[in-house]
């Protein structure tokens, strides 16, 4: 099988990566890729949102099969037109993509089917926003509703930072995503990430993983694309696992499908659990990044089987297996991310790092005449496995410790709350 995978990050690295190990798999591109996928694949210089383009290197290389990677493709229809052209694509539909395109879509999908979620407002102008905001107090929630790559969240602790917020949302600070606003109410709990692949009826759950957004240590500083992850979420047991499946991936997929936009691909369900119980905070049609990472480290199954399933509506004959080890994936991000960053800078020690348990995922790297250099904000995603999540944090930082780039840094407490419940006497 020919396979092209869309995208560029650490996610696309390991779904490449992941799909490289199958046997069935003859060829495989990465769009426009980086310095890490060009060892396992063919990249691409293609510029992916030329859909045009997209489709004709595909026509012309002969691919079986387009696997979407990002958000923003999937956003724009890619998959569509992907399909439109008689190739199998693993993502979702224009229409379905809403669901992480607009979250007030997302919002009305929640009232319709009876998904539990924080309750909310949504203004499409400055003056309404900030009447609400001040009427429901803080901490509160202040969103923008489109794209806004994982920074258009504020968690607002204070009636002013609420405020500062919403202007900058209706200021421009994220273009045509912050033209209108959703404000929720502040959610108290634990936060997790679950997955579920779904190809239109059937949904067969993977496992739950933690990220942390914020960017400096102590989950301090402002939010990021994520900081690192691991997998399993502890606080995810199998419980509130069946708990999330039944109450808030069912009844949104029903829901899908009753509205004649039948959702296909992987739902990422971020999920708040309260002292009520979980609710959703909102939803990605996409894999997480980096929790993309830890899962295809943890896979044992055939990636591109399960891919393929779902993209051809066959999901209800496979089952995934995944290690029962856990993972973790510790960011590696160029100093001043996520405000301002350099890029250009050379990165040593990365090249023989890999081994049977750890695997260095490629972000934002390049390679001009042989050398790996940073291109991006989030550079590299440092990813073990061990017997615990402490076990996997040691052999992950214990490879950081040997990758030589002074401009690049990363936070020291990825796995601490899944460390703690480890070190807690039962």
């Amino acid at each position: 099988m020919r396979i092209l995978v869309i995208g560029s990050g650490g996610r696309e690295h390991a779904l490449a990566w992941a799909i490289a190990k199958s046997p069935r798999c003859e060829k495989l591109y990465v769009m426009p890729g980086n310095g890490g996928t060009g060892a396992i694949a063919e990249n691409v210089a293609i510029d992916i949102t030329d859909h045009a383009a997209v489709v004709g290197f595909a026509l012309a290389n002969a691919v079986d099969f387009v696997v979407i990677g990002p958000d923003a493709p999937a956003v724009a229809g890619l998959g569509d037109d992907v399909r439109a052209a008689g190739i199998l694509c693993f993502g979702p539909s224009k229409a379905a993509a809403q669901l992480e395109g607009s979250k007030a879509f997302t919002k009305e999908l929640c009232d319709e089917a009876g998904v539990p979620t924080a309750a909310y407002g949504r203004f499409d102008n400055e003056a309404g926003a900030l009447a609400y905001v001040r009427e429901r107090g803080a901490p509160i929630v202040i969103k923008a509703d489109g794209l806004a790559a994982g920074k258009g969240v504020t968690v607002a602790m204070s009636i002013e930072e609420a405020e500062d917020s919403v202007r900058d949302c209706f200021s421009g600070a994220f273009g045509d995503s912050g033209s209108t606003v959703v404000i929720e109410d502040y959610l108290e709990g634990e936060e997790a990430s679950l997955f579920a692949l779904c190809d239109g009826e059937s949904v067969v759950m993977l496992p739950s993983a933690q990220d942390h957004k914020r960017v400096w240590d102590g989950d301090r500083g402002p939010n990021t694309g994520g900081m690192g992850a691991y997998s399993p979420a502890p606080v995810m047991t199998p419980e509130m696992t069946a708990r999330v499946e039944n109450e808030i991936i069912l009844p949104s997929i029903r829901r899908m499908a009753e509205r004649g936009t039948p959702f296909t691909g992987v739902l990422f369900a971020g999920i708040m659990v309260t002292a009520g119980g979980p609710k959703l905070i909102e939803y990605n049609v996409r894999f997480g990044d980096p929790e993309c990472q830890v899962l295809m480290l943890r896979l044992q199954s055939d990636a591109l089987d399960l891919l393929e399933a779902t993209a051809r509506g066959t999901l209800s004959a496979v089952k995934p297996v995944f290690s029962d080890d856990a993972a973790l994936t510790v960011v590696l991000a160029a100093k001043g991310y996520p405000v301002s960053f350099e890029k250009g800078s050379e990165i040593r020690g990365v090249d023989g790092l890999d081994g049977e348990n750890l695997v260095v995922f490629h972000a934002g790297t390049f390679r001009p005449d042989g050398k790996l250099l940073a291109n991006g904000g989030r550079v590299l995603d440092v990813t073990a496995l061990g017997r615990t999540v402490a076990e996997a944090r040691d052999r992950a930082y214990a490879a950081v410790d040997k990758i030589d780039w002074p401009e690049g840094f990363c936070r020291r407490d990825i796995g601490w709350r899944a460390v703690a419940r480890e070190l807690k006497p039962v």
